[in-house]
C-alpha cells in the first residue's frame, strides 16, 4: 500500500531504482500508464514505486528487469537491497550477516523463529503486532521475511541449528489451522540434511538446570570465520563482537541444546502436535 510517509523514509536503493526506472521510462517515450501496462502493473502502482510512496515488490523488480532491463541486471541485482530497505531498522545489518553465513545456531524462546515461519504464521503474528500496522506494511513484512527462506537452498550450504522452547510450539498464533501448516513446516525442515532441530522441554528445569533463562539468541560464523552473537529484544538489537562475550554465549548455547530433546525426539513431538492440531 502506497503511504506518503514512504517518501521521506524510503532507504537509498528504493530511491535508486525509483530514480532509474523512471529515466529509462522517460527515455523510451512512455507515461506512466503505458509503462504500467508493459509491466503487469497500473500507473498508480508505477507513479507509487516512482514517488518511493510504494517500494518495488520483487514482482515488480523481474518486470522491471525485463521491460526496462536492457539485459544491464540493474533491477535484479537491486533486488536484495530494496529488501534490505523493506525490513524493520534494527534488522537491517543483520539481514546480509544472515544470508551470507556459514552458520547459524539459534535459539527461540517466545515465537517460531523467522526464518522457520510459514507464510501465514508470520502474517498472523506480524499483523497481530503493537503498534498496529497498516496492512500494505503487514504485507510488505511477510514477503521480506518469506524472502529469508532462500538461505535453506543457498550455496555453499549454511549449516543451521535450531532450538525451540516448548512453549513456541503449544503458543498458538493465528488458528490451530495456522499452528498446523507450521508444524508440518517445522518438521520438513527439520527433515534437511543441512538443519538440526531441537525442543527444550517445559519440565527440563526439573533436574534443576534451565540453562535458557537469559532469552534467545542467534550465533553466527561468517565466510570469514567470525563468530558473532545477535540479540534482539522490544524492537531493539545487539551485535555482539567481543570474542570472550561470544565464547560464553555459545557455551550457554550448548548446554542449552545438551538439555533439549534430541533431534528426532523433537521431531516426533512436533509431529504429534501436527497431528493433535483439529
Amino acid at each position: 500500500m502506497a503511504r506518503a510517509e514512504n517518501k521521506e523514509t524510503a532507504g537509498p536503493a528504493t530511491r535508486l531504482v525509483a530514480g532509474i526506472a523512471r529515466n529509462m521510462r522517460v527515455k523510451k517515450g512512455w507515461t506512466q500508464e503505458q509503462a504500467g501496462s508493459e509491466l503487469g502493473f497500473s500507473g498508480a502502482a508505477v507513479s507509487a514505486m516512482e514517488t518511493c510512496a510504494q517500494p518495488a515488490s520483487d514482482e515488480m523488480l523481474v518486470a522491471l528487469e525485463r521491460v526496462l532491463g536492457d539485459g544491464m541486471g540493474i533491477f535484479e541485482q537491486a533486488r536484495e537491497y530494496v529488501r534490505l530497505d523493506k525490513y524493520p531498522a534494527q534488522f537491517k545489518d543483520y539481514a546480509l550477516l544472515e544470508q551470507k553465513a556459514l552458520g547459524l545456531s539459534l535459539y527461540a524462546t517466545l515465537v517460531v523463529h523467522g526464518l522457520f515461519q510459514t507464510e501465514e504464521y508470520a502474517r498472523a503474528l506480524i499483523g497481530g503486532g503493537y503498534p498496529p500496522l497498516s496492512e500494505g506494511r503487514v504485507e510488505e513484512l511477510v514477503e521480506v521475511r518469506m524472502a529469508r527462506r532462500a538461505l535453506f537452498e543457498r550455496e555453499p550450504v549454511a549449516l543451521i541449528e535450531l532450538v525451540l522452547e516448548e512453549s513456541v510450539l503449544r503458543r498458538t498464533i493465528g488458528s490451530e489451522e495456522v499452528m498446523r501448516g507450521q508444524m508440518r513446516h517445522l518438521a520438513e525442515c527439520a527433515r534437511r540434511r543441512n538443519v538440526t532441530l531441537q525442543v527444550l522441554p517445559l519440565d527440563c528445569g526439573l533436574s534443576g538446570e534451565y540453562a535458557g533463562d537469559q532469552g534467545g539468541m542467534e550465533l553466527v560464523e561468517t565466510p570469514e570465520h567470525d563468530h558473532l552473537v545477535y540479540l534482539e529484544s522490544q524492537g531493539e538489537s545487539l551485535l555482539i563482537k567481543d570474542p570472550a562475550k561470544v565464547s560464553t554465549c555459545a557455551q550457554r548455547y550448548a548446554r542449552i541444546r545438551a538439555q533439549a530433546l534430541d533431534p528426532r525426539e523433537s521431531l516426533g513431538l512436533i509431529e504429534r502436535l501436527a497431528g493433535e492440531q483439529r
